[in-house]
């Protein structure tokens, strides 16, 4: 497929956050290339979008968890003639428990996953949105960017990686004509914290926890309108503060007495 008519790409596009940006963007006119590991329901989604918004819709099965994933990518579009002007970075995975209790596979996975090659795609694409003039990216990060704490080693260190990377790419390049935006999201209600149904919606009744498509609206208004970052939803700006405000011996007497 050859065209100049600019996409927007979303990895981790097939459910969840990343399949809400696609309609978010859909319902903006974007054309689209999705990307995800998940065959069947990635090409369900990119049938749904095409009838529902009328728009152009490339559905590519890809692992971005390895290491030469981004650059097949960037090459596959380039190869296709597809020009990217929106590049939203949301693919990720998610493990509540300790480093060492993870495995060798796992923990490659979540740093690939998260530093690696959305670091490369915002790499590649970006280069060519500078010389057009123009371009989005969006990386999205969490609150737990903010909060050391047990069981989150890698997950909140490869946020905090993708924080700071945003931040320092945004100041690079807001004079070239590319906007980067970082998402720090709470808890949201999708299936990547296995939830129970009542704790989701207790969550979002009292505010805690927000609905993807919420999530979505707010991270690509902040793209368009040049943010750097943004931290949807009250109780997760109140999250943060509190966790890093306790001290690293409170931490270890909840790990002792179990209660986290």
């Amino acid at each position: 497929m050859n065209t100049t008519k600019p996409f927007a790409l979303i990895t981790g596009a097939s459910s969840g956050i990343g399949y809400q940006y696609a309609r978010e963007l859909a319902s903006r006119s974007y054309d689209l290339v999705i990307v995800s590991n998940e065959d069947k329901p990635l090409n369900e989604k990119a049938a749904i979008l095409t009838e529902e918004f009328g728009i152009g819709v490339i559905p590519i099965v890809m692992d971005l968890g390895k290491q030469e994933a981004a650059k097949c990518l960037y090459e596959k579009c380039r190869e296709g003639g597809i020009e990217i002007e929106v590049l939203i970075n949301n693919a990720g995975v998610y493990h509540d428990r300790d480093f060492l209790d993870d495995s060798a596979e796992f923990n490659s996975l979540i740093l690939n996953l998260h530093v690696y090659t959305p670091a490369m795609l915002e790499y590649y694409f970006g280069k060519d949105m500078v010389l057009r003039g123009k371009g989005y990216i969006l990386n999205m990060s969490s609150i737990t960017s903010d909060i050391a704490v047990q069981r989150l080693a890698t997950y909140s260190a490869t946020k905090a990686f993708l924080k700071n990377f945003s931040r320092c790419t945004h100041i690079e390049l807001f004079k070239k004509g590319v906007n980067v935006t970082c998402v720090r999201p709470g808890a949201v209600a999708t299936g990547l914290y296995n939830l129970s149904p009542s704790a989701t919606r207790t969550g979002l009744a009292l505010g805690y926890i927000i609905t993807p498509e919420k999530l979505a609206k707010k991270g690509i208004d902040a793209l368009f309108r040049g943010r750097a970052r943004i931290t949807p939803g009250f109780a997760s700006k109140l999250l943060i503060v509190l966790v890093k405000l306790l001290p690293t011996c409170i931490l270890k007497l909840v790990r002792s007495m179990k209660i986290f």
